[in-house]
C-alpha cells in the first residue's frame, strides 16, 4: 500500500493513520438520508468505482480499501510530504478529508497557517509545496509541539463550524451532527504533538499549480 516514497517510519505512520480512520468508520452503511450513499469502511461506492472497483461494496477487499485511502486521501490531496513534518496534523487532515472531501480541509489548513503564522497563502484548498513550506517555516519559528496543538485546535474549530453550516443549509443532516462532532472533533490526541515524527526529509513532488 505505501509507496516507494513512504519508507520505514513514514510508511508505518501512514498505515496506522489509515487503520485509525477505518476503525472509526466501521463497516458497511447504506443510509438513504446520508448524501454519501452506500459506503464500506468510509469509502463511498462512487469513490470505489472511480478507483476501478466494480464489485459489491459489502465485499470491498481490505487491500483495495487501503489502496484507495492511501492514493486518494493521502497522496492526491498533497498530504504525504507533511507526514514527516507533523504526523498528528496530517492525521487530522486525512481524517477530515475522508469525512468531507479534500477541498474543505485543504482550505482550513491554509486559513489556519495564515492566521497562526502570519503567512499569506492563497486559500484554494490545494495543499502543495508552498503550503507545506509555510507550515514547516512556522514550525521552526514557534516550535513543533506548540504549533501542532494550535493547528489541531484551529482545524477542529473550522470543521465544527462547517458541520454547523451544513445542518443550517440542510436540516435533514441534523441526525448526523451529534456523531460528527463526537467522533470527528478532538479525535486526534494532542499528546501526539509531543511525539517526534520520522526524521526524513520529505520529497515534495506536488503539481506546481498547487499552493
Amino acid at each position: 500500500m505505501a509507496s516507494k516514497a513512504a519508507k520505514g517510519g513514514l510508511a508505518a505512520t501512514i498505515v496506522a493513520m489509515i487503520a485509525s480512520t477505518i476503525a472509526l468508520e466501521g463497516g458497511y452503511v447504506n443510509d438513504k438520508r446520508d448524501p454519501g450513499g452506500e459506503t464500506m469502511r468510509g469509502i463511498t461506492k462512487k469513490v470505489a468505482v472511480a478507483h476501478g472497483y466494480t464489485g459489491p461494496m459489502r465485499k470491498l477487499p481490505d487491500e483495495v480499501t487501503h489502496s484507495i485511502y492511501y492514493e486518494g486521501y493521502v497522496v492526491a490531496p498533497g498530504y504525504e510530504p507533511l507526514v514527516a513534518i507533523d504526523a498528528a496534523v496530517t492525521q487530522e487532515l486525512f481524517d477530515t478529508t475522508v469525512n468531507m472531501g479534500a477541498a474543505r480541509p485543504g482550505r482550513f489548513f491554509q486559513q489556519s497557517i495564515n492566521e497562526l503564522c502570519g503567512a499569506r497563502l492563497a486559500i484554494d484548498g490545494r495543499v502543495g509545496p508552498a503550503t507545506i513550506a509555510a507550515y514547516a517555516a512556522c514550525q521552526r519559528r514557534v516550535g513543533a509541539a506548540p504549533l501542532c496543538v494550535s493547528m489541531l485546535d484551529s482545524l477542529d474549530a473550522k470543521q465544527r463550524d462547517e458541520y454547523d453550516r451544513l445542518v443550517r443549509v440542510n436540516p435533514v443532516l441534523v441526525r448526523f451532527h451529534k456523531g460528527w462532532v463526537a467522533h470527528r472533533i478532538g479525535n486526534v490526541d494532542r499528546a501526539k504533538c509531543r511525539v517526534s515524527t520520522p526524521a526524513a526529509a520529505p520529497v515534495i513532488s506536488a503539481a506546481p499549480s498547487r499552493a
